[in-house]
């Protein structure tokens, strides 16, 4: 693994939690949020090397950025950022899981016709000296300096200390593919591992129908997590994500609870899901995947009786891109009126818009 002067991969990047609203106290920038894959860069004085958030190398999956990275960065740099893929609609997180392969050749492929980008937020290094003990706000300005006016792919994230303009960012960069905003302590240092910043992100309710169900771990007295569904306009039923934030004692109970619901395959809007491809029209739950990291991610159908609210923050084209949060059990909403037209339409926003921001 190349270094770069003081630092070597692995470094673990800053992480945040989350909260509510933007701090409302002086002293914080804030950032979009980029719905990507977070990486470190190294620029290295033969190489250039790419870190995912879990410590693992990068390179292989984007040769085509480590190239340009490495064209353009000086000797001794490391970076912080997001790596995302562009689409017509804004970012394309489904482009960008589907550069993650095994085979060379589909590789070489997707860098071709979905080339990925690199967008900078933090500097860990410059010049072969670590400025992680630096401030926040010094650590940007050297960021600023550093890469100048760059140039695709490789991009600098918008920032503001004006917390008006985060609240519009909040509400219009959406459409665009992000997913919230960042707020972080201008006095703070580079923390590795540590959630020393701030994520905001959009929240909304959808009332769901509960069509299935995965137990937790290997027990079968208690609920793993509850399948999501919602209807289209024509009255199929799409699988749109998962909710699982549960006590033991309340997974236990569900097992009981919807175990009268249980039904066989044969009998469920799901029954061809076990044959369905990718790309197919109705969106079904999966099974062993690249994705599953060797999960078991069989399920129980239940008959599509009972309705729940969910709390979600990001749709990833027509499904939930993170876990959905359980709010309440919803008896008097019948599960036909559980449709994809309650969903909040996200208003398209230029990505382009965002950099000039």
């Amino acid at each position: 693994m190349p270094s770069a002067g003081p630092l070597a991969p692995p470094i673990e990047p800053m992480l945040a939690k989350i909260a509510e609203a933007l701090p409302s106290e002086p002293g914080f920038l804030f950032e979009p949020k980029w719905d990507g894959f977070r990486a470190l860069v190294f620029r290295g004085a033969e190489q250039t090397y790419l870190q995912s958030r879990d410590l693992r190398p990068l390179n292989r999956y984007f040769p085509e950025l480590e190239k340009a990275l490495h064209e353009t960065l000086p000797k001794g740099c490391v970076l912080d950022g997001e790596i995302v893929v562009a689409g017509p609609r804004g970012l394309d997180f489904d482009a960008l899981q589907q550069r993650i392969h095994p085979a060379p050749s589909r590789i070489a492929r997707l860098s071709k016709e979905t080339p990925a980008g690199f967008v900078a937020f933090d500097l860990l290094a410059a010049g072969g000296k670590s400025t992680m003990e630096l401030p926040q706000s010094e650590r940007r300005l050297r960021l600023e300096r550093l890469l100048g006016k760059p140039k695709p792919p490789l991009y600098l994230t918008p920032v503001t200390r004006d917390r008006a303009e985060a609240e519009q960012w909040l509400e219009k960069f959406e459409g665009a593919g992000l997913d919230g905003v960042i707020a972080k302590l201008e006095t703070a240092t580079y923390q590795p591992g540590k959630r020393a910043m701030l994520k905001i992100k959009h929240v909304r309710s959808a009332d769901c129908v509960v069509a299935g169900l995965r137990w937790y771990k290997d027990r079968e007295d208690a609920v793993g997590s509850l399948l999501l569904a919602l209807y289209d306009e024509a009255g199929v039923l799409h699988h749109v994500g998962v909710t699982s934030s549960f006590t033991m004692k309340v997974r236990e109970e569900l097992a009981k609870e919807l175990a009268p619901l249980q039904t066989g395959v044969e009998s469920h809007p799901w029954r061809d899901w076990a044959g369905a491809q990718a790309g197919d029209a109705q969106r079904m739950p999966g099974a062993q995947s690249r994705w599953s990291g060797g999960k078991d991610l069989s399920w129980v159908p239940l008959r599509p009786e009972r309705v729940c609210e969910v709390k979600y923050d990001h749709l990833q084209g027509d499904r939930f891109r993170h876990a959905a949060v359980f709010l309440r059990w919803r008896p008097d909403k019948p599960a036909q009126e559980c449709r994809y037209d309650q969903l909040e339409v996200t208003t398209p926003f230029a990505l382009a818009k965002v950099f000039g921001a």
